[in-house]
């Protein structure tokens, strides 16, 4: 599965390159973060039926770390 989404975030990647048409890329690291980071976070959070604790446990981080992505993410309308 990690493959699929490797490939597919290699693909987007190529095809952002070849849309520059020449022009320099800038911040590439935090704009494919943040691409991935929140749809990710949705899905879980989805997944997890909203609860935070599970959702961290899914994703391998701290509670607490979570908590802040959310907030960074505008995710936590509609949470507990």
């Amino acid at each position: 599965m990690s493959a699929d989404i490797a490939d597919c975030v290699k693909r987007t990647l190529n095809r952002y390159f070849r849309d520059l048409d020449g022009g320099r890329p800038h911040a590439i690291y935090d704009m494919v973060l943040a691409a991935v980071e929140k749809p990710m976070l949705e899905v879980v959070m989805k997944q997890a039926d909203g609860n935070q604790t599970v959702a961290a446990d899914m994703l391998g981080i701290n509670r607490n770390t979570l908590r802040k992505k959310l907030t960074e993410h505008d995710l936590l309308r509609g949470l507990p």
